[in-house]
C-alpha cells in the first residue's frame, strides 16, 4: 500500500471539520471572553515569531494528554463543552488536532485555517512570546 499523501488527507478531512477565516476568529474573539485559543506550534516557534494574542500554548504532541482527565498531564483549561479554536503554522497539523480533540468528546472545536501566518500577514497583532517564556532565542 502506498503511503497516502498528506496534504491531499487535511484536503479531504477540512470537510469534516469547522474551517475558521481570520476574520471568523476575529468575531469569535471579541463576541466570547471564555474561548480557549490554542496555539499548537512547537515551542520554538511560538518564541522566535510569536503568537495570537491570548492563546494558550499547548504543543501537537501533548494535545491529547493535556486534554485528558485521565491524563497526569491534564490542564483544566480544557472542558468538554467549551468553545476550543486550535491553529499551528499553516492550519495542517490544526486539522489533525480538531479531529483528535473531537474524537476524545469535544463537543465545539474548530480550527484557523490560515493559521499564524495567515494571522500575521493580515497584519494584527503579534504577541512576543519570548517576553514571557522561560526559553529563550538563540542567536545564529
Amino acid at each position: 500500500m502506498a503511503i497516502k499523501n498528506i496534504f491531499a488527507e487535511l484536503e479531504a478531512r477540512k470537510a469534516d471539520i469547522e474551517n475558521l477565516s481570520i476574520d471568523a476568529l476575529l468575531d469569535e474573539m471579541a463576541a466570547n471572553d471564555d474561548l480557549l485559543l490554542v496555539d499548537l506550534r512547537e515551542i520554538q516557534e511560538r518564541v522566535d515569531l510569536g503568537t495570537i494574542p491570548g492563546s494558550t500554548h499547548v504543543p501537537r504532541g501533548m494535545l491529547e494528554f493535556w486534554a485528558s482527565p485521565a491524563s497526569p498531564y491534564y490542564r483544566d483549561y480544557f472542558q468538554e463543552e467549551r468553545r476550543t479554536i486550535v491553529f499551528c503554522a499553516g492550519g495542517g497539523r490544526s486539522v489533525l488536532a480538531v479531529l483528535a480533540l473531537r474524537d476524545m468528546g469535544f463537543k465545539d472545536v474548530a480550527h484557523v485555517e490560515a493559521g499564524f501566518r495567515g494571522w500575521k500577514e493580515a497584519g494584527h497583532p503579534i504577541e512576543d512570546a519570548a517576553a514571557t517564556s522561560r526559553w529563550v532565542r538563540r542567536e545564529s
